[in-house]
């Protein structure tokens, strides 16, 4: 996997207080990690902060499984 899946695992692993063994790329924040608007705020800042990077609130909300994840970061990343 790519450095950049790493990274999002990390923060998804810090946020969601859990380990990483089921978090792949097709994973999806709201069904499988039951992640609620509270945790998608705190996951997209720590995806910002991790990443040096700002996203917009609209993107945010495109923003639904762990590859759109990735997929946006390298994407946009300076």
């Amino acid at each position: 996997m790519s450095a950049t899946f790493e990274d999002v695992k990390a923060v998804i692993m810090d946020v969601m207080k859990i380990d990483g063994d089921g978090i792949s790329m097709d994973t999806r924040f709201v069904e499988d990690l039951k992640a609620d608007s509270m945790d998608q705020f705190f996951l997209i800042d720590g995806f910002c902060e991790k990443f040096g990077m700002n996203i917009s609130d609209e993107d945010a909300r495109a923003i639904r499984t762990v590859a759109d994840a990735v997929n946006y970061i390298d994407a946009h990343k300076s």
